[in-house]
């Protein structure tokens, strides 16, 4: 079938670290659908976002832009209709787009124009596109350290209740098996929330793994870090844990991916009954990482460049492709616009700075020149940026009861926390400036986990001037895109 025709599937799973992964190296998970299809396609070992909050990766994803270009830098602002992004360069190409999961990308009139009327939702469908059926407890009083860790038992009276991630993959199964799916291409997109936190999974997966068979985590209380590790413990209560309940977050974190993973299998399965093996290409990624534990710390937070919040599985199995392959070389998240772009047969109109990956697909290595960029955080002269805001996000900005209060609040009493932030990662080093709070410097050859930050030690001043260098002319270059439609005024003779 021609590229013209090429179908995608693209499973977007919320909040899931590479590393968590079976065919990313973790010797203890469980995720032989993913897995598989890594031995049936081409995965890309490093793979990192450009933002480690789930609107403005997203945002990124869509356009190939970097944050700072357009101001996606928070939560609040989403791609407005006159900003160019991936599916509706695959709409006007004749594509269906067909979306099972939360939003977080598009306001709502862009949302409108890619989806329809299939973008309007009740609030009962949207509370359901969220959260499902499945009802969850936290088991802690408010007054207990553990209350705000998002360790939760799972509760569900009457009955296991499916949650939403189960609710994606099964309207998903419909349309495959639908007339419709036959009608023009489609992209199937599934953005689902698991293994997004609250921490909590429906049995088996809950007690699927055991704390104590765990590696250590990453330390907590390391020097030389920037303020928020102290601070999210502080606030989340996390400093006042002294049993396992850590351990036990990451433990449910690990359950969570194999939940998701078993879903994807079923999707892969009515894939391939059904007969779309042959014109699909089949993409799984996701946002950004999670703490789920290490360093002390849980979820992720809007400034933190940690590899567990920046590395993102990317697996790709696109028909013809070279099986097994594996990418070494560092990519960047919306590497996927111009790389399903290309597959489909069509371009980007906008000028951009991601980069096809459609050779490496085919068994060409990637650049081992090439950098990867991240950018978020806030001003403070941005009150509009933060959360916690205490008329936009009354509902938890006001409640100590919130889960997200704690960070609500540091946010607000603590902005230095939540700076402005770059990163840039090589290979061998990965450098992170902040305008308020403490940069930071890892030697990634010798220090993979990044427990030693060398920002300030002597011995690395000539490698730290010459990628802040980089990371200036990188600026220069991607501070602005010019529009190709700019047409210069004419005065109008008579």
């Amino acid at each position: 079938m021609s590229q013209q025709h090429m179908n995608f599937v693209f499973f977007f799973p919320d909040e899931m670290r590479a590393e968590s992964i079976g065919c990313y190296g973790h010797p203890l998970v469980k995720t032989p659908h993913m897995d598989n299809l890594a031995a049936e396609g081409v995965r890309f070992d490093q793979c990192h976002v450009q933002n480690t909050v789930c609107s403005p990766s997203r945002c990124s994803l869509m356009t190939g832009l970097y944050p700072h270009v357009s101001g996606h830098r928070t939560l609040w602002h989403l791609l407005r209709p006159h900003e160019p992004s991936l599916f509706r360069y695959l709409k006007q190409a004749g594509y269906q787009i067909k979306w099972f999961g939360k939003n977080h990308t598009y306001c709502n009139e862009y949302l409108e124009e890619i989806l329809g009327e299939e973008a309007y939702q009740t609030r009962e469908e949207l509370e359901r596109s969220m959260r499902g059926e499945f009802r969850y407890e936290n088991p802690f009083d408010p007054d207990d350290e553990r209350f705000y860790s998002f360790l939760l038992k799972p509760h569900s009276e009457g009955g296991q209740k499916p949650t939403e991630t189960e609710l994606s993959v099964e309207k998903a199964i419909r349309f495959l098996q639908s007339d419709e799916a036959r009608e023009k291409p489609f992209v199937l997109f599934l953005p689902t929330l698991q293994p997004h936190a609250p921490y909590v999974v429906p049995e088996p997966y809950y007690s699927m793994y055991d704390p104590e068979a765990l590696a250590p985590l990453k330390p907590s209380g390391l020097p030389d870090k920037p303020s928020y590790h102290e601070l999210i413990r502080s606030y989340r209560r996390l400093d006042r844990i002294t049993d396992d309940t850590l351990r036990k977050i990451q433990a449910i974190y690990l359950g969570m991916i194999s939940y998701v993973d078993d879903q994807f299998g079923r999707l892969m399965e009515a894939l391939s009954s059904h007969g779309w093996e042959d014109n699909t290409t089949v993409i799984v990624s996701s946002d950004h990482g999670d703490y789920a534990g290490d360093y002390g710390l849980v979820e992720k937070w809007p400034n933190a460049m940690e590899d567990c919040l920046t590395r993102v599985p990317l697996i790709v199995r696109a028909p013809g492709n070279r099986q097994g392959h594996v990418v070494r070389e560092q990519v960047e998240l919306f590497d996927i616009m111009p790389t399903m772009l290309e597959l489909a047969g069509t371009r980007a109109e906008h000028d951009h700075f991601a980069v096809s990956l459609v050779p490496q697909l085919f068994g060409a290595a990637g650049d081992p020149e090439r950098a990867v960029f991240a950018d978020g955080g806030y001003n403070k002269r941005e009150p509009h940026c933060f959360e916690g805001d205490p008329v936009r996000d009354a509902w938890f900005a006001n409640n100590p009861d919130s889960f997200y209060w704690p960070k609500a609040r540091q946010q607000q009493e603590h902005p230095d926390s939540v700076c402005r932030a770059t990163m840039l990662r090589t290979m061998q080093y990965k450098l992170v400036k902040r305008t308020d709070d403490a940069s930071e410097l890892y030697d990634l050859q010798s220090d993979p986990g990044e427990l030693h930050n060398v920002y300030d030690d002597a011995s690395y001043a000539d490698i730290r001037r010459q990628l802040e260098q980089r990371m200036l002319e990188w600026y220069i270059e991607t501070s602005d895109i010019v529009p190709r439609d700019s047409n210069m005024g004419m005065f109008i003779l008579k």
